[in-house]
């Protein structure tokens, strides 16, 4: 599991603090264990209820970037970095 610290990009409004985004993902191996995934993982989510998304991780997993559209929003860029 990780938890990442998230801004959101809108088109006029720079970016803005967004709530913590936190990963667990495991099915036959885990694709995020007990910390950060791997540089270069990509994860992709929707849902009625979370929205949709898909991000990258890059240094070694401490940070990602990408795009989010959650319920009832138009889409942004989104970003995090590892949560200490």
């Amino acid at each position: 599991m990780a938890t990442y610290n998230t801004e959101i990009h809108t088109g006029g409004g720079g970016w803005q603090e967004d709530s913590p985004l936190t990963l667990s993902i495991g099915n036959r191996g885990d694709v995020v264990g007990n910390g950060a995934p791997e540089a270069g993982t990509t994860v992709t989510w929707n849902s009625p209820n979370a929205g949709a998304g898909n991000v990258t991780f890059f240094d070694d997993g401490n940070s990602f970037r990408g795009t989010a559209q959650f319920p009832n929003e138009g889409p942004v860029e989104y970003r995090g970095s590892l949560a200490d």
